[in-house]
């Protein structure tokens, strides 16, 4: 059962970030599905709107699965990604810079599908490569 989990949340992770595939974002998400992340994210209308936002900011942007542990319904991925900074992003206009974003995301996944999502992503950081955050330390 942990492989089979282990498959899902990497089909969906890869379909979501890297190839924006909502058809089988649609397959492998529970309509009641609950993220929680730096925003709250429900059903596959809600992950589907996160990779919009992301895509329309940094269109090139890819992410790689770093790590993956998987132990009965759970599944814990390590993962990294980055992309060419070409839009407003959480009101930081276009720098044209390349930014890298890690994190952690646990799944719960249920009958098949992920019915909950825990995700703790260094925005910070995130924020910080765009220049919309100062850099800490440095001083003005």
């Amino acid at each position: 059962m942990s492989e089979q989990n282990k498959t899902i949340a990497s089909r969906f992770l890869d379909a979501l970030w890297n190839k924006l595939d909502f058809a089988v974002v649609d397959e492998l998400i529970s309509s009641d599905y609950d993220g929680h992340s730096s925003a709250d994210v429900h059903g596959p209308e809600g992950a589907k709107a996160i990779a919009f936002i992301l895509r329309t900011a940094f269109p090139d942007f890819q992410f790689a699965i770093e790590d993956q542990i998987a132990e009965g319904d759970r599944v814990v991925t390590r993962w990294a990604g980055g992309g060419t900074h070409s839009g407003e992003f959480l009101g930081a206009p276009a720098t044209g810079r390349y930014v890298t974003l890690t994190g952690i995301t646990i799944f719960r996944i249920v009958d098949g599908k992920l019915r909950d999502g825990w995700t703790n992503e260094d925005l910070l950081g995130f924020m910080t490569q765009l220049g919309a955050i100062p850099q800490p330390g440095i001083n003005g």
